[in-house]
């Protein structure tokens, strides 16, 4: 009966492969453990750099305290052209003088802010200042530089001494100076005594 003989040069081989197997299996149970990955987004024009709730932020104007935002959400877009801030979910925004006193209440369903300077209200726009007077509309514009709203929608205008129905608004940043395409008007009028009756002519 003959013997085989096993030397350490023949059995390297196969070690060699049973290692490589080993570790070939082991690579595929470790992928498979790992959770899906998405492809990389490179363009974030969708996407905010920062998503705030429950807000509440004050906003000054060349240093000096000036406007106050109340919001359930704040989005900021730092991509998009030109850069904007949005209220998808209702805003309330507060306008102060220089002695803290507010000037001007806004609300709006929702708002986007552009580039810090120019707002569009939208939904049940509301503005109300400290003169009594009170705006509404379904669309507004805020232009911070040009200090001036207007709008191209049907808007209602309520003065302390008149009433003021059209499809076109343009103001200062006060209300106080505006213009406004009237289709329907209402004012009080003074008191006037009617002249007394007199008699007509008649013919015989």
């Amino acid at each position: 009966m003959k013997r085989i003989r096993l030397t350490g040069f023949s059995l390297f081989p196969w070690l060699m492969m049973a290692v490589i197997m080993l570790g070939m299996f082991s690579a595929a149970s470790c992928e498979s453990d790992k959770p899906p990955i998405a492809p990389a987004v490179h363009k974030r024009d969708s996407i905010p750099v920062m998503t705030s709730y429950g807000v509440s932020k004050l906003i000054s104007d060349s240093g000096v305290i000036r406007y106050k935002i109340i919001a359930e959400e704040w989005k900021v877009y730092d991509r998009t052209n030109p850069p904007r801030q949005s209220f998808e979910k209702g805003l309330l925004l507060e306008k102060f003088n220089q002695t803290f006193h507010i000037q001007m209440y806004i609300t709006a369903d929702t708002a986007y802010w552009y580039n810090q300077s120019l707002w569009e209200l939208r939904g049940r726009v509301c503005v109300w200042n400290e003169d009594g007077m009170i705006f509404r509309s379904q669309l507004l514009y805020w232009d911070m530089n040009k200090h001036e709203f207007y709008s191209n929608k049907y808007s209602h205008l309520i003065t302390p001494d008149r009433e003021i129905k059209g499809h076109s608004f343009h103001s200062n940043e006060q209300m106080t100076q505006y213009e406004v395409n009237i289709t329907q008007a209402s004012f009080p009028l003074q008191d006037v005594q009617a002249p007394a009756a007199t008699p007509t002519d008649t013919v015989t």
